[in-house]
C-alpha cells in the first residue's frame, strides 16, 4: 500500500514537472518565460533612455520586443527625433534589431 502511494506520487510529480517545463518553453511565436523577462527588461531600458532624451518625446512612443528586436511606433515631430529614439533603442544591451515605425506628424 505505502510503495503504490509513493508510486502515485512520483508518478504525478513527474507529469507535473514535465507540464511545467513545457509551458516554459519557447516557440517561434511564443516566448519562454526567461525571454519573456529578458524583454520586459530591454523595453523598459529603451523606453527609460528615451524619457531621459529631452530630444525625444517618449509619451508619444511605444516600445514593444519580441526576443530581442524592437519596434517602435508612434509620432514625433521631425526626423532627428525618429532618428534620435532609434538611436537610443539600438544603444541599449540585449537589443539585437530595431524596426522604427515612428511617423512624424
Amino acid at each position: 500500500m505505502q510503495t503504490r502511494r509513493q508510486m502515485l506520487r512520483t508518478a504525478f510529480a513527474a507529469a507535473l514537472t514535465g507540464a511545467l517545463l513545457a509551458a516554459c518553453a519557447g516557440s517561434p511565436t511564443k516566448e519562454s518565460t526567461g525571454e519573456l523577462i529578458d524583454d520586459s527588461v530591454i523595453t523598459s531600458k529603451v523606453k527609460a533612455a528615451m524619457l531621459a532624451d529631452k530630444n525625444v518625446s517618449a509619451a508619444d512612443v511605444s516600445v514593444d520586443t519580441f526576443k530581442g528586436r524592437v519596434q517602435l511606433s508612434g509620432f514625433v515631430k521631425s526626423a532627428d527625433e525618429r532618428q534620435r529614439a532609434e538611436l537610443l533603442a539600438r544603444s541599449v544591451k540585449g537589443v539585437k534589431e530595431v524596426s522604427n515605425q515612428i511617423e512624424i506628424r
